[in-house]
């Protein structure tokens, strides 16, 4: 396809466009020098930002993806040139945060992944929160740039809060927040090591489902 004929595409279109084409999936995928967890998935357009130019799908996951608008996917920043021959130190240092277009469907994968991890009671350090608190409504902070001990952190680095009541997390009072920004000047989303745990092994299932989506 070429350019005249993809600009006949309206922004429904294109999704769809890009759904479909699951060819364009990541094949050279990098780790984040600053942030391990984190990889890069060069994605060849069409994609989600462009009919004509590569793009970086953001995930906590590294094995390669087959949707390039999967739900395992944080968001999406323009590829700089020559990507697929960058080393992890030069494309941590190009990538513009700046660019960052979120994945919505990856928040509703979020919140439900910290909302069963809460109820499961399986991060030690909200429990020891919930402990210290008592009573009261506890704020699931990004970790990106966690607030002093006893302070409320900024509301775009709020993920959500939970009443707390008797020193237990009630995981039924989960109220993501509205505010919360998937990336600021300070990063994109950064969690607790058991949060992190809990939501790759999400994202797995995620993927899983894609593939099966793709080879029936």
């Amino acid at each position: 396809m070429n350019l005249n004929s993809l600009r006949q595409y309206g922004a429904a279109s294109l999704r769809s466009l890009v759904r479909s084409t699951h060819s364009q999936a990541a094949n050279t995928v990098v780790q984040c020098a600053r942030r391990p967890e984190l990889f890069y998935h060069l994605i060849q357009p069409p994609t989600p930002l462009s009919p004509v130019s590569s793009v970086l799908a953001v995930s906590f996951l590294s094995q390669p993806l087959h949707n390039a608008e999967s739900s395992a996917i944080l968001g999406w920043v323009p590829a700089p040139s020559n990507s697929s021959s960058k080393s992890p130190e030069e494309l941590t240092q190009l990538v513009s945060w700046r660019d960052f277009r979120e994945n919505a469907t990856f928040r509703d994968i979020l919140h439900k992944s910290i909302y069963t991890t809460l109820r499961d009671g399986n991060d030690q350090v909200w429990v020891n929160g919930a402990k210290q608190l008592q009573d009261g409504w506890m704020h699931i902070h990004d970790q990106r740039n966690p607030p002093p001990l006893g302070r409320i952190g900024d509301p775009d680095d709020i993920i959500a809060s939970v009443l707390v009541e008797n020193s237990t997390v009630k995981a039924e009072t989960y109220q993501p927040m509205p505010s919360y920004r998937m990336c600021t000047a300070d990063g994109v989303l950064q969690l607790t090591p058991e949060l992190l745990a809990d939501l790759v092994r999400a994202l797995e299932r995620v993927v899983q489902g894609d593939n099966a989506t793709v080879n029936p």
